[in-house]
């Protein structure tokens, strides 16, 4: 007879039947208290390159963490050869609580969400303002992504040797996003990069941008003694560039004062993860006059409070055009 409660011994404790030397079942996790803080570099078919300390460790998740992904910027806990020699691995057993996130699906029907990366500060938009043309439709996505996920944007244009930065500037200029403009003469000889490093020290930045915009000269720039990365060059015929960084990687400035993470050139973005009312968190200057809204209110509709509380003064009228601008970017593909 099968005894319970404090009169319980060795004896009822259940094993699986027909394993020899299995060990009891238990819903008790060990809580590796004494795992090793990480930051994760890159991820690469299943296996994470991690600082840990002053090195690297090869890293892998273990099956208790179950369908919980770890991405670039994560910091997790690792446990194992912690080492960082050839042929070591580690087991990453604890992700801890995300500060940001910038997430992205294919497409705007596309309900799989992928997180590009984790705890970066702020998203550097990359475009250039000729070969290719500018893509308004895609920075403002960006942005979408950038303010929804917890980041600060930071746009910066490249190629102000072949066209002017004005009409791009006119069309942010409501939404008070800083921004670094650089030419390929500025790239060679240093000044550009110092300007753009005076917006990345001190925070982790994510690098985004489609491809051909300079996105990663730009970064090889940034951290010269990584040279991984080849940059790649744009078809003069079809304006599109080749891909030239295929996964997202971290890299730390030098002097210890920043990190730049890499991410793969994109050609889309989509918003389909994407919550409209956390839009408005960015605008802090019109989100008190949401109070009045109708519920579920798309603050685009003839009910909206915000009307109102722009024509009493309380805000400048272009800051709503832009948010109502960044809002339908999601109801509408990114070439309309």
């Amino acid at each position: 007879m099968r005894r319970y409660g404090k009169h319980t011994d060795e004896d009822d404790i259940r094993t699986r039947p027909g394993r020899r030397g299995t060990r009891p079942r238990t819903n008790i996790r060990p809580k590796h208290e004494d795992a090793a803080e990480g930051l994760v570099l890159t991820v690469d078919r299943g296996r994470l390159t991690c600082l840990v300390d002053d090195r690297t460790v090869m890293a892998m998740k273990a099956r208790e963490l179950g369908r919980k992904a770890a991405v670039v910027g994560d910091r997790v806990a690792l446990v194992g050869d912690l080492t960082g020699k050839k042929d070591t691995l580690a087991r990453i057993v604890r992700i801890e609580q995300r500060t940001s996130v910038l997430r992205r699906t294919a497409d705007d029907d596309d309900p799989f969400e992928r997180v590009v990366v984790a705890n970066a500060d702020q998203l550097a938009i990359v475009t250039a303002l000729a070969d290719p043309e500018p893509r308004p439709r895609l920075i403002d996505r960006c942005l979408v992504a950038a303010f929804d996920g917890g980041l600060e944007p930071l746009l910066v244009m490249t190629k102000s040797d072949l066209a002017p930065p004005d009409k791009l500037l006119e069309l942010y200029g409501a939404l008070d996003i800083p921004y670094v403009v650089t030419s390929r003469e500025e790239l060679e000889n240093g000044t550009a990069v110092a300007r753009v490093r005076e917006q990345l020290d001190g925070r982790i930045t994510a690098f985004v941008g489609h491809s051909g915009v300079g996105k990663t000269t730009l970064v090889n720039a940034l951290v010269p003694e990584d040279q991984r990365r080849t940059t790649g060059h744009v078809n003069a015929v079809t304006g599109r560039g080749r891909h030239t960084t295929t996964s997202a990687l971290a890299l730390p400035l030098s002097g210890g004062a920043g990190w730049v993470v890499d991410t793969p050139g994109v050609r889309s973005f989509g918003l389909h993860h994407v919550n409209p009312s956390r839009v408005i968190h960015a605008f802090p200057d019109l989100e008190s006059g949401t109070e009045g809204c109708p519920r579920a209110c798309s603050h685009d509709e003839p009910d909206c409070a915000l009307d109102a509380w722009v024509e009493e003064g309380h805000a400048d009228p272009a800051r709503l055009y832009s948010l109502r601008r960044l809002l339908a970017t999601r109801e509408r593909k990114e070439g309309d």
